[in-house]
């Protein structure tokens, strides 16, 4: 009992936890140092992509725009990898690195190596997806969805997994009983979650898409919606007419990444029309927080 209680702990903090458990790691056994957390460098041939990754889909120009900074400062954040046999390796995560490594043309790059199971590889996968990228709802959902059932997990254990209360897990998962073009609606930052979860409520399906639609078309609010759903009229609004929000120069984009990949997190730059804008650093828990404050007060 004491094992599963030390391995559920350690996977609610992501992989940055696993990457400090000597039991995991086969990088400082194999070099004899004894140093938890040594970095080897392998052949990017000898390493295959994660059949466990949640994210299928990668924006060729982010990855493009990725590899000009790998090819000018190299890969700051290693690789993480199982050892599959002999100079074969598995990506646990890190799939992003790995693909903008290949097109930058790279022979070889720097990873950690650890030992896992086909199932401690999805959940770790999945984990780390959820509260490392910047997933939309129904993204989340899913990970959620496959956690549960390919994993075998209760709603009460995935949410100490991955920190997250019950209802929150809850309303995610309902998203996902939305008919199609809503849940499109929602991937496309059409809706917000909000919007979706007062849809979730509003009927059958073809009510809950022309609810959809006029969510769109009259700029509608969840409040609006929930109106509607109690048979209530709705003035109808205007839509509010959109502000082209400025977009970051390519020296500015190969800034944030390569920041984030020195942070091990997402990094955003948001700029306003007068030219002002802020630098976002993500971060998924207090643990992750204080990890990026030491990374930073060691510059």
């Amino acid at each position: 009992m004491a094992t599963n209680s030390k391995k559920r702990s350690a996977l609610g903090k992501g992989l940055s936890a696993l990457l400090e458990n000597a039991d995991t790691d086969i990088t400082s056994k194999s070099s004899g140092t004894g140093i938890v957390g040594s970095i080897s460098t392998l052949a990017i041939k000898s390493i295959e992509a994660n059949p466990f990754n949640p994210r299928t889909n990668f924006e060729k120009e982010a990855l493009e725009e990725l590899s000009t900074s790998i090819s000018i400062h190299g890969i700051i954040q290693p690789l993480t990898v199982r050892k599959l046999g002999r100079d074969k390796y598995q990506l646990i995560s890190g799939e992003r690195r790995f693909r903008a490594a290949q097109l930058a043309g790279l022979k070889e790059v720097p990873a950690y190596v650890r030992i896992a199971n086909d199932q401690a590889m999805l959940e770790m996968a999945l984990v780390e997806n959820i509260q490392r990228e910047d997933l939309n709802p129904i993204e989340v959902a899913l990970s959620y969805e496959r956690l549960l059932e390919e994993c075998d997990l209760t709603q009460d254990q995935l949410s100490q997994k991955i920190s997250k209360s019950r209802s929150s897990i809850t309303n995610h998962l309902r998203l996902l009983k939305l008919p199609a073009p809503v849940q499109a609606g929602v991937k496309k930052k059409e809706i917000s979650m909000g919007h979706a979860r007062a849809i979730v409520s509003a009927g059958d399906e073809a009510t809950q898409i022309e609810l959809y639609e006029r969510v769109v078309a009259e700029n509608l609010s969840v409040r609006d919606i929930e109106a509607i759903i109690r048979g209530e009229a709705v003035a109808k609004k205007e839509p509010t007419p959109k502000v082209a929000k400025p977009e970051i120069t390519e020296n500015e984009y190969v800034f944030k990444e390569h920041l984030g990949d020195q942070l091990a997190t997402k990094v955003d730059i948001k700029k306003s029309p007068n030219g002002s804008g802020k630098i976002i650093v993500n971060f998924s828990s207090d643990v992750d927080l204080n990890r990026i404050m030491e990374l930073l007060n060691r510059k």
